[in-house]
């Protein structure tokens, strides 16, 4: 019988490596740079941020941020980890997109209300209502007294 059990064992090991039966679905869920949402490699080391995956580069070494069966249908065939949904249903941003700062949503869904749930300006960032379409409700310090109007109150020329 402990025979029979090695020979089973055997089998099942080379029908999962084979891939002729299922294996257990792996946890890529990670922390990136930053503190952001990130995929996994299959080292267990690599962490690379949520929008490396499927852009067309592979981050990882054995390529499995590109493959067919991740990026497939995006977003759907995406871990829902990945992705931050918008408030417009039609578009998605990678989830290391949401509170960065810019506005990806394209109607700043992804820094603004209870659906992004991001914290206030960061001490690189200037509080104020943005003249650029690119900026939500924060602007870079860096823009700050640089002869350019980036807030509707001037205050990232005068203030800032």
């Amino acid at each position: 019988s402990a025979v029979a059990l090695l020979v089973l064992t055997a089998v099942v090991g080379l029908a999962v490596a084979l891939g002729l039966l299922p294996r257990a679905p792996v946890n890529r869920f990670c922390a990136a740079s930053n503190n952001q949402t990130g995929f996994l490699c299959d080292d267990r080391v690599t962490c690379i941020p949520a929008s490396q995956v499927c852009d067309g580069v592979s981050s990882c070494r054995n390529r499995e941020d590109e493959q067919e069966e991740l990026c497939g249908d995006l977003p759907r065939s995406l871990p829902g980890y990945l992705v931050f949904r918008c408030s417009n249903p039609g578009y998605w941003v990678y989830a290391d997109q949401r509170c960065n700062g810019m506005n990806d949503c394209g109607d700043c869904s992804d820094e603004m209300g209870s659906l992004a749930a991001c914290p206030p300006c960061g001490l690189e960032w200037w509080s104020c209502s943005p003249v650029l379409y690119e900026y939500c409700s924060c602007v870079p310090r860096r823009l700050c007294r640089d002869g350019i109007q980036h807030c509707l109150s001037w205050s990232d020329e005068y203030i800032c």
